[in-house]
């Protein structure tokens, strides 16, 4: 049962992943067909992250008052009906609005999700876990691509609804084996995990340990947000690539992020999650010595695909030691302010980078990947350092 239950989360960590790509492979045929600027795409992607950033901060107390297989149940018919919106919306108003619900759904997925492998599975579940969803980006703007190519964007979003919605009656099916499992009894009755304890994201956030995950989670995700969105217009404007080579180089980076997740979950039997995270990082800093050398075009996209699998290991194996850092009983509480900061993170850091990069110069590119890769592994380092922590032993599933 515990098999079964694994793997319909990672069904749903696949759906988790299929929005996020979607509406950047739509937005070109959507914002004609509604009759509004392309700049207006970002206002939806903003509400899509202050939704995220809510529910995550909410997650705790949600998930401690209805349990793990509930919200996630729940949230997953949220984003299926918010997509379901966006196929048959009659204007741009009510992309913001369906936006909200969206983002709250992906949010509590998220994190909910992520606590609970992070409690119950070895490090090696957690880094496949993030592979599924890495499967869902990447597949997502292929699905949006078929359905432009026969019809219209909204028969894409009607698909992707179709698909969140078979995922959300498997998440359904599932609710009695959250029990059955054993994973969900209070302290003191069959199972051994302390009740979750109550702290405010505010109280949280005043711990230095607390910060210094938040900058490593901030920055991880910043470097991803501005390969995903300043890729392309990096290697048109300061590398002279044609556009249409440069736009699917975004796919080169993801394709990165998959295989690095993939490989990090074959060796959390044998390595330690910090250990992961250390090359990950190391594999990063190569990826952005070849972007800043004066090596042919042709090696551009060869730093992309390694930025990509070297930042990879990080998110999963962070939240994978949050239980060990901080506390089982405080790690739902941990992950949510974790993840708001991330969340933050790509929806403030990429659109900064844009305005200086406009101002300055796209071939800063590299050299914000460096100063981010910099500030990941000294927060990390930090945090490391400040918790005087010290793996167990590797593929115990708790370093």
């Amino acid at each position: 049962m515990s098999i079964v239950l694994l793997i319909v989360i990672y069904i749903a960590f696949v759906g988790l992943g299929i929005p996020d790509s979607l509406f950047g492979a739509a937005w070109p045929a959507m914002h004609p067909d509604l009759g509004v600027p392309v700049s207006w795409g970002s206002a939806v992607t903003m509400v899509t992250c202050c939704g995220t950033v809510v529910s995550s901060l909410s997650s705790a107390a949600l998930i401690g008052r209805f349990g793990t297989g509930r919200v996630t149940a729940a949230s997953t018919a949220l984003t299926a009906a918010a997509l379901a919106g966006f196929a048959v919306a009659p204007g741009f108003p009510w992309l913001c609005l369906l936006a909200i619900p969206l983002g709250l759904g992906a949010g509590a997925i998220d994190t909910a999700l992520n606590n609970y492998v992070a409690l119950h599975y070895k490090a090696t579940h957690m880094n496949f876990l993030h592979c599924a969803y890495g499967v869902g980006i990447t597949v997502s703007p292929f699905l949006m691509s078929l359905a432009l190519s026969g019809g219209t964007w909204r028969d894409g979003y009607l698909e992707a609804a179709a698909v969140q919605a078979a995922i959300m009656a498997a998440t359904i099916a599932i609710l009695p084996l959250w029990s059955r499992v054993g994973h969900e009894e209070p302290a003191g009755e069959k199972g051994d995990d302390p009740a979750p304890r109550a702290a405010s994201p505010l109280a949280l956030v005043r711990r230095r340990d607390i910060r210094l995950a938040c900058l490593v989670f901030m920055a991880s995700v910043a470097i991803e947000g501005v390969c995903n969105t300043w890729c392309a217009s990096y290697l048109v404007s300061a590398r002279g690539m044609a556009a249409g080579a440069a736009a699917g180089m975004v796919t080169v980076y993801y394709v990165g992020v998959t295989a690095g997740r993939f490989l990090s979950g074959v060796l959390a039997n044998r390595l330690t999650s910090k250990q992961l995270v250390g090359l990950g990082q190391a594999v990063t800093f190569v990826a952005v010595l070849v972007l800043l050398a004066p090596l042919p075009l042709a090696a551009a996209p060869v730093g992309l695909f390694l930025v990509g699998f070297g930042n990879s290991p990080l998110y999963p194996n962070m939240l994978h030691l949050t239980p060990r850092l901080f506390g089982r009983d405080l790690s739902q509480a941990a992950i949510g302010v974790q993840m708001a900061a991330s969340y933050v993170g790509s929806l403030t850091l990429p659109p900064l980078f844009g305005l200086l990069a406009e101002h300055v110069g796209f071939w800063l590119f590299p050299v914000a990947l460096l100063v981010l890769s910099v500030v990941v592994l000294a927060a990390f380092l930090g945090l490391m350092a400040l918790k005087g922590w010290r793996p167990r032993r590797p593929g115990d599933g708790r370093a």
